[in-house]
Parts: structure tokens; C-alpha cells; sequence
């Protein structure tokens, strides 16, 4: 494993090295840069691989029995195996949102070409040729319907497939020369069907023979959540049951039994079979009943939507001897048996051995690359090649989002102790009510204001001439600046513009220069945004070639300790997303 990785690591820098080495006036992030001092420079992974191996002790007498179901690796973060294990009840059933598609809203005709012909239902008849007769037949409760000048026919039972070619067949019998017949299934009859059980609302619903089992529970309110199955749902007529449904089928497969209900059928809707709860890495955490006792781990499987990657599970719950808590592989959980009351939390527990980060600015190559996972920022930019008369290599910075929620929790911790310092005191005087009022109008807008901006998550590495070579984190964004002859000025100045860089000039020689400061400015704030991203007071930095420079407002209150907190919160916002927030 070892000589795997440094194998990995070694392809991942030579391919970033190898693609940007034949490039033309390059120049490289290397120890003769002079960017990265030698004892900052990356050590080959082989020695420090073996340096750790050489002081590490190895303890070769277990603990516990590992191969036992009771003991093993148990992922604490995405499993919580000191929890104990989730109860089914307290999770959804599969197939909670079946009944929210509103089955009920379109009642079938019962003119599909299965449905069979039964008393009560009409037929419209024409023939034309030897003979002409044109009626509406109604199937008499014998099941026949009376054909003119040729007498009872008995239909009943028949397909609505099968019904013209046997009403041809019976005239043609009496007319058997140049007669045409064309019969249509013109109207059914109404059924009423029972809906009993674990239903929302028990009761007698309307429907036709061809509506569908979930027509009918849909009308009933649907299955009970709490106590009725969705495996076990049974159709009965005169006391026998003659379908039994698996809504599971349905909700997995779509298939559905084709029952033409009868008047006075009744749907039954047993209590719910025992379950088992499935969370973790799937699309939807649900409680998934058995169909018996037990289901394998590949039934689970099967019936769960798993996310990508997952790979491992955690299967616990009460066995005869004792607890169960075995944390197998995928393959491994697919043969194991799953009874009910377990908890299956599926896992895509695999450590990525890379990471990717983006490199914008003056570059040459690509702009994403794929790195071991403990690669750092040294031995990245020696191996990027950068055109040497244009890029301020010496101001390396790197956008990292954990940073940027750092700032941004930073900057909400400081906004809600403003509120709640200055905010709800008590007023003594009228006259210092007024003044509160407009205190906190003041600080609600602030608030509001302040509260919208989105911190850029800039981490300072360039300082001195010296760049720290700390280990990246996937999703870095490395800034490698151009370099710039000009000077930036924002904030509360009178022109904000770009200004041509001259050495020995100061902020303030810049700010006269652009008319000066307005009347909001705070001159006490005058920050230097330099191209590495460090923010500085004017008054403690030499201006160089890019940067900016920032003059804060001056905070809108004479309450000198709410003017001081505001202005800490604007030299805060300012550090965090390079911009002069205006008041």
C-alpha cells in the first residue's frame, strides 16, 4: 500500500509537471525561485512514508475477536454507533406518498377491451345490408340481451374484445348473406365496493368494475400509516378472497392486478407485517415491511434507492442470543439475513485518495488538477509554470470554502452581539427614548446590510517573500496573481478609480490625489488590500504595485462605544470580502 501510494502521488505531480515542462518562457514555482525557502520544500512521500513506519510500534495482540458478528470497524460518523438502533415506527412507510396522487380524480369507463360483459350493462347494436336494425341492449339479469327477429343471446362473461364477433356470428346465423354488424359497449353498470381494514375512512365507495384497487383505497383516505400494510391488502367476494395485492409491486415494478370488481366486493386492508428501518446514504430514509419473518440483504437492497458510492452497511438489531451489530460490505450484507425490528444504515464509507483544486490567474496549463489527499501547496506550485514577466508569484493566495464559513459564522457572532448589546435598553426620558428609537432603526439596517455580504474565504500564505506550505483541502481555488503597475481606490474617496503605481507614495498621497475623502469617510480607517490577500491599515504597510486601497465609512451615530462596534464589524467585513461596506 505504501509503494501504491507514492506510486499515485508521484503520477499525479510528474503528469502536472510533464504538462506544463515544454511550455516557452515559463517560469517555475521551484526552490531556485526563491519563493519557497528550502526547508519548506516537500519531502518525497517514500521518506516520510518510511520515516513514520520506522517510529511506529506495532501492537500485534488483539483486543477482541474481530472475526465475531459483535465487534468490528463501525464508521462513527456516518453510522452513530453509540445511538442505539433506529426504530421503524418513528420512520415513514414506504409508499407514505402513494396516496397523494389523487387516484380518486378519474373514475375508468369499464370500456377497456378485458372487461367483461355483466347484467346491467348497455350495448348499442347496428346492422346494415341484407337486414338494417339499430338498438340499445341492456344485459337482463340472466345475462342475455334480446336480439330483434333473432331472440335471446347470452353474453354474459364475454370480453368487450369478443362481443362484436359473437353478436356477428348469432345474426349471421339467421342472415347469413350481405350483413354487416357493428356492436359497441355503450355504458356499465355501478359498482359499490366495501373498503375495510387499516384505512383512513372504512366505508362503501362508487366506482365501475374497471377502476382500479387503489381507486377505491383513495377514496377510503388511504392506508393507515401507522398500522395498515401495503403487502397485504385482500379482495373479497361472498366471504372468499379472490386477489391478494402487494403494493409493493406496484410502487417498484408498476404492475398492478387487473380485478373487475363486482357489487358488493370488499377490499381489506390487513395490519401492517413486521419492519425494518433503512437510513443512512439512500435517497429517502423509509420503513420497509416484510413480506415474512425475514428478507435478505439483497431484498433490502433492491427495494432501498441507494446513493452513489455506498459500499458498506450497518446491520443491528436483537437476535435470540443477544444484540447483533455487524458492519459489512455490500457484497457481504447481500446474502445476510434481515428480521424484523433490525436497523440497515447504509454507508458510502471509502476515504477519497485524491482531491481536486483549481488554479486561477497567471498560469500556464489547465485550470483543475487531481492531487494526492495529502499533498501540499509547495510541492503543487513547483510544478506549475507561470510566465515569468507577468505573474506576482511572490502573492500567492488560496480561496478555501471552510474558511469563508469561518468568516461568515464570525461575521453573523458579531452582528448578533451588536444586536443584543444595544438593543431592549431601558429608556429613562422621553427624550432619550426618541434617541433609542433611531439607535436601533440604525443598527437593523446595519444588520440587514451587513448581513448579506458573502465572505470570500481568502487564506494569507505569501508573506515576506515567503510562501507557508500548508496542506490543500479539496475545492481550493489558487490565486496566482498577474502582475499589476496600478493602485485601486474604494471606499469613501472622493473619485474611487485606478490610479498608475508610483514608488515612495503613500495612501493619503493616492486619496488627495482622487479628490480626497468624502464627507462619510472614517480618515482613521484607511485600509491596503494587497494582491496576496492581506488587509492592512495604511498607517502599517508600504502601498505596492496592485493593491487597493479602502477608506471605511465613518459609523452614523455620536454613541461612541455603538460607533467603535460598528466600525470593528466594517474593518471585519472589509477583511472578509474586500469591499467597503455602504452606509
Amino acid at each position: 500500500m505504501k509503494h501504491a501510494a507514492s506510486f499515485f502521488r508521484a503520477g499525479c505531480l510528474v503528469a502536472v509537471a510533464c504538462l506544463n515542462a515544454s511550455l516557452a518562457q515559463a517560469q517555475s514555482f521551484d526552490s531556485g525561485s526563491g519563493i519557497l525557502p528550502q526547508d519548506q520544500q516537500a519531502q518525497s512521500m517514500t521518506t516520510q512514508t518510511s520515516g513514520q513506519s520506522a517510529q511506529q510500534a506495532v501492537n500485534d495482540q488483539p483486543r477482541a475477536n474481530w472475526s465475531s458478528a459483535n465487534y468490528g470497524p463501525a464508521n462513527q460518523g456516518a453510522a452513530n454507533a453509540n445511538q442505539p438502533p433506529v426504530d421503524p415506527n418513528t420512520l415513514p412507510p414506504f409508499g407514505a406518498n402513494l396516496f397523494s396522487g389523487g387516484f380518486r380524480g378519474v373514475m375508468a369507463d369499464g370500456l377497456n377491451p378485458g372487461y367483461t360483459i355483466k347484467p346491467g350493462d348497455q350495448i348499442n347494436l347496428r346492422v346494415w345490408g341484407g337486414t338494417e336494425m339499430q338498438s340499445v341492449l341492456t344485459v337482463d339479469s340472466q345475462g342475455n340481451v334480446f336480439l330483434p327477429g333473432i331472440g335471446p343471446l347470452n353474453v354474459q362473461g364475454t370480453s368487450n374484445s369478443e362481443l362484436n364477433s359473437r353478436v356477428t356470428a348469432a345474426i349471421k346465423s339467421v342472415y347469413p348473406e350481405n350483413v354487416q354488424v357493428y356492436t359497441n359497449l355503450q355504458g356499465v353498470q355501478p359498482v359499490g365496493v366495501f373498503v375495510t381494514g387499516y384505512v383512513t375512512n372504512p366505508g362503501r365507495y362508487s366506482g365501475t368494475p374497471s377502476d382500479s384497487l387503489l381507486y377505491f383505497l383513495d377514496q377510503a383516505g388511504g392506508i393507515d400509516q401507522a398500522l395498515g400494510s401495503y403487502r397485504q391488502i385482500a379482495v373479497k367476494r361472498g366471504g372468499k378472497t379472490i386477489e391478494t395485492v402487494d403494493l409493493y409491486d406496484f410502487l417498484i415494478n408498476g404492475k398492478m392486478p387487473q380485478t373487475q370488481f363486482r357489487d358488493g366486493d370488499t377490499i381489506v386492508v390487513e395490519e401492517r407485517g413486521p419492519a425494518v428501518a433503512v437510513v443512512g446514504d439512500v435517497e429517502k430514509p423509509f420503513r420497509y415491511e416484510l413480506a415474512g419473518e425475514t428478507l435478505t440483504g439483497a431484498d433490502v437492497t433492491d427495494l432501498a434507492r441507494l446513493r452513489s458510492g455506498v459500499n458498506h452497511v450497518l446491520l443491528r438489531g436483537d437476535r435470540p442470543d443477544g444484540p447483533l451489530a455487524r458492519y459489512l460490505t455490500l457484497d457481504e450484507f447481500r446474502t445476510a439475513n434481515v428480521e424484523k425490528g433490525d436497523e440497515v444504515m447504509f454507508s458510502a464509507d471509502q476515504r477519497a485518495e485524491s482531491i481536486v483544486v483549481q488554479v486561477e490567474g497567471s498560469y500556464y496549463g489547465p485550470s483543475r488538477y487531481v492531487l494526492p489527499r495529502d499533498a501540499h501547496l509547495g510541492e503543487f506550485l513547483n510544478a506549475i509554470s507561470v510566465p515569468k514577466s507577468m505573474t506576482s508569484y511572490q502573492d500567492v493566495s488560496i480561496r478555501r470554502e471552510s474558511v469563508a464559513e469561518q468568516q461568515e459564522q464570525s461575521l453573523q457572532d458579531s452582528l448578533h452581539r451588536l444586536e443584543q448589546t444595544y438593543l431592549g435598553y431601558p429608556s429613562r426620558t422621553a427624550k432619550e427614548a426618541e434617541i433609542q428609537v433611531r439607535q436601533a432603526e440604525l443598527i437593523q439596517k446595519f444588520v440587514q446590510k451587513a448581513s448579506q455580504v458573502k465572505p470570500t474565504g481568502r487564506l494569507v500564505v505569501a508573506r515576506n517573500g515567503d510562501i507557508a506550505n500548508v496542506r490543500l483541502q479539496d475545492g481550493d481555488v489558487i490565486t496566482i496573481p498577474e502582475s499589476s503597475d496600478s493602485v485601486l481606490l474604494s471606499g469613501e474617496v472622493t473619485i474611487p478609480q485606478a490610479m498608475v503605481f508610483t514608488p515612495g507614495m503613500s495612501a493619503e498621497d493616492y486619496i488627495y490625489q482622487a479628490g480626497g475623502f468624502t464627507p462619510r469617510a472614517d480618515d482613521d480607517q484607511v485600509l491596503v488590500v494587497h494582491k496576496n490577500g492581506a488587509v492592512i491599515h495604511a498607517g502599517d504597510t508600504q502601498i505596492r504595485a496592485g493593491d487597493e486601497i479602502m477608506v471605511l465609512p465613518a459609523a452614523p451615530t455620536s454613541n461612541i462605544e455603538l460607533a467603535s462596534s460598528i466600525t470593528q464589524i466594517l474593518y471585519q467585513v472589509a477583511v472578509a470580502t474586500k469591499v467597503a461596506l455602504d452606509l
